[in-house]
């Protein structure tokens, strides 16, 4: 979910940007879009690009996660092989490339097309700004507080079926006499997604700001700051030994099967029930802050579009930077992607229960808070990630001893 020590290499690498030899009508577009939900969703993207006439999609999927593919998109961007366009996640993951200048400037165009009218919430673009001009593109909003489950799972166990995280917790013995996994998961970024849920959803609004904002000590070591680390530690007692290695996709899989009753994870997990064919609210159900505080935060994804020499290339940059705005690609490619798009003012009338909950959640701006990517620095979001995963695998550790880790890291943050 993030890469490392990036100005280092700034600092002792050399850039040289040829001339792309590609023909113009290639860009070269690379992102890590390749569950089934997520390509299928890459498709209408490309497919809408395709369609402009003149330039060609040319699709770079890197198999893996962001942590996977994060490291190889920055390493190309610094050795001189720039790609046309790169998905990245909304926020500070590129702040260390486009200090560096390497970057192009989607400022004119961005004014020309008036983005800041139509783009909420606001804090979207102005997460793609640096000193006041524009370099990325959002184009969706991704939030990590949702929790899937399926409801079958639980009438079969003769348990009730949740309306929150208490009466998830409840069921877990029923749903284990069952053979049923509570709790599906992967490891690293997936147990360090749960965490930051819990935060925001077990230890409430303010709690959240006062360490995403203020980085406030104080308050990472308080009462209830501890409560959300006892959460994390009964979240570690009903996920299975097989969470180390599991891939998000196969966990929202085991889900879907009946073979997990529910999963933590980002409402990006909405394409891979779509493809399955599954109904929300029949099939399966969705609860949005865990059912507790109904509070999203609003991250996603963002394309940033890397300096080139080659003229004809930049202008297919602009042309992609401006599709992907577009009403009809907003509409399109979010109903696939299982996320909001980052315009208020097209129709998503069609979106299913579970997005319309989101759509509902977010039209109170007071119910919107900053992802972690916004609030922290990729080394300290490294950190976190790297203290939660130690907690999860190791029951030993207690909450306390992570607790006072965690308040060092947020005392140093960033």
């Amino acid at each position: 979910m993030r890469y490392r020590s990036v100005l280092t290499a700034l600092a002792t690498s050399t850039f040289l940007f040829a001339a792309n030899p590609a023909r113009a009508a290639d860009l070269e577009v690379t992102h890590w879009w390749t569950s089934g939900g997520e390509a299928a969703a890459a498709k209408v993207l490309a497919e809408s690009y395709d369609k402009l006439g003149g330039d060609k999609w040319v699709d770079g999927a890197i198999a893996g996660s962001g942590s996977t593919a994060r490291p190889i998109i920055v390493s190309r961007i610094l050795g001189g092989n720039p790609m046309g366009a790169t998905q990245l996640n909304t926020g500070r993951d590129a702040e260390d490339l486009v200090k560096a200048g390497l970057m192009t400037d989607l400022t004119e165009l961005a004014t020309k097309e008036g983005w800041a009218d139509f783009i909420r919430p606001a804090k979207l673009l102005d997460a793609c700004k640096y000193e006041g001009k524009i370099y990325c593109v959002p184009v969706n909003i991704h939030s990590w507080q949702w929790m899937w489950i399926n409801p079958n799972v639980f009438k079969e166990a003769g348990a009730a079926v949740p309306t929150n995280w208490n009466e998830f917790v409840a069921a877990a013995p029923k749903l284990k006499e069952k053979g049923v996994i509570p709790l599906a998961s992967g490891d690293a970024w997936q147990i360090d997604g749960v965490f930051r849920v819990m935060l925001a959803n077990l230890g409430g609004k303010d709690l959240y700001l006062k360490i995403m904002d203020e980085k406030s000590v104080e308050a990472a070591g308080g009462p209830e700051m501890k409560a959300v680390w006892q959460a994390f530690a009964d979240a570690r007692d009903l996920a299975d030994p097989g969470y180390v290695g599991r891939q998000w996709n196969e966990a929202t899989s085991l889900v879907l099967t009946g073979k997990a009753a529910g999963q933590i994870m980002g409402d990006w997990a909405q394409g891979e029930f779509g493809v399955a064919g599954k109904v929300a609210g029949t099939d399966y159900d969705c609860l949005p802050g865990l059912g507790v505080h109904p509070v999203l935060d609003t991250g996603g994804d963002a394309f940033y579009f890397p300096k080139n020499a080659n003229p004809e290339i930049t202008k297919a940059q602009l042309k992609l930077a401006s599709m992907l705005v577009s009403k009809e690609t907003q509409v399109a490619f979010n109903l696939a992607k299982g996320s909001l798009p980052i315009r208020g003012d097209v129709d998503m009338q069609t979106a299913n229960a579970c997005m319309q909950k989101g759509i509902k959640i977010l039209a109170d701006s007071n119910n919107v808070l900053p992802s972690y990517e916004q609030a922290f620095s990729s080394d300290t979001q490294g950190q976190i990630e790297d203290l939660t995963t130690e907690f999860f695998a190791d029951k030993n550790m207690t909450v306390e001893d992570a607790q006072a880790r965690y308040v060092e890291i947020i005392g140093e943050a960033k």
